[in-house]
């Protein structure tokens, strides 16, 4: 099964604090990008890593072209044609920058989008930036006309509760506002994240997909227990087994991919992932992303390939 993301990565600012270095991908299909990305450093606003550092805030390449990507040649060569960096902050700090890549429209249905909130101009969220692939420019067009406020829609809904949202089935559910157009795209899948910021401003990670192409082959949220010292599963989706119970699973801070995460407050990229979740026989690799807020990681995302 193809996915929506095919390449994920992270790079950590090296042990001087300068420049960020390679920690971690998975590539898939895309064995010579990362191979060269392996090899490669970015310094403070320097490529796409480098320039989501500098400003603080996520950033959404829709091409590569005539852009200050670094690796144009070798990822239109394995069909890799948008990004979407998103650095992690501790504070002021930065942890890790998790770079997401996805392939050719004509291939994968789905769309990324990035909501912002400009207190000076309204209450709501706006759409900053969005590549919507295939999906059609009347999902695009509507998104750029919406506002969502607090609560409202999915990436409102992310915002509200400051955590991850996941939706399934989005053509029947009423949550989803722009519900019939995604349907009509053939959007089915949702997941949308608050972003970590340097400045602490509000910013939404929205990734939209088919289920022939879904973001990810498993999705999981992570919540650490009263003590801190574990996490339970808050949701979760799994292509093959479809929705995972919430709570009952349990993992230690500081163990496995998910643990790591949880402890450091850096994303963790491992491929091969060793042993696969309960259940999910042929997954591969997994992407835990923490998410903060205060300074404290508060849940860990999960994407497995």
């Amino acid at each position: 099964m193809n996915t929506f993301i095919r390449v994920a990565e992270v790079w950590t600012p090296s042990p001087d604090g300068s420049p960020l270095e390679w920690a971690g991908g998975i590539y898939g299909a895309a064995p010579v990008f990362g191979a060269i990305s392996r090899t490669l450093c970015f310094g403070r606003g320097e490529g796409l890593p480098g320039h989501a550092w500098d400003e603080g805030r996520p950033i959404l390449l829709r091409q590569f072209e005539g852009s200050y990507f670094r690796r144009t040649k070798v990822a239109r060569d394995a069909g890799l044609n948008c990004a979407v960096a998103l650095p992690i902050f501790r504070g002021t700090q930065l942890t890790s920058v998790v770079v997401l890549l996805c392939g050719a429209p004509e291939a994968h249905a789905g769309a990324i989008e990035l909501w912002h909130n400009d207190p000076r101009l309204t209450s709501d969220l706006t759409l900053a930036e969005g590549y919507f692939g295939s999906s059609g420019a009347e999902l695009e067009a509507l998104s750029r006309d919406t506002y969502l406020p607090r609560g409202s829609g999915l990436p409102g809904m992310a915002w509200q509760r400051d955590s991850a949202v996941f939706m399934d089935q989005l053509d029947t559910s009423s949550r989803f506002l722009r519900a019939q157009t995604a349907a009509t795209a053939g959007i089915v899948r949702a997941l949308a994240m608050p972003c970590s910021t340097r400045d602490h401003q509000s910013w939404i990670l929205s990734l939209l997909s088919s289920s022939s192409t879904p973001i990810a082959r498993r999705v999981e949220s992570w919540l650490p227990d009263e003590s801190g010292q574990a996490l339970t599963r808050a949701f979760g989706f799994c292509e093959r087994a479809g929705t995972l119970a919430a709570g009952g699973a349990s993992l230690a801070a500081g163990t496995g991919p998910i643990g790591q995460a949880y402890a450091t407050g850096t994303a963790v990229a491992l491929d091969p992932i060793g042993t696969a979740p309960d259940g999910a026989p042929g997954l591969t690799a997994v992407l835990a992303i923490p998410l903060l807020s205060d300074d404290a990681v508060t849940e860990v995302l999960a994407l497995y390939f």
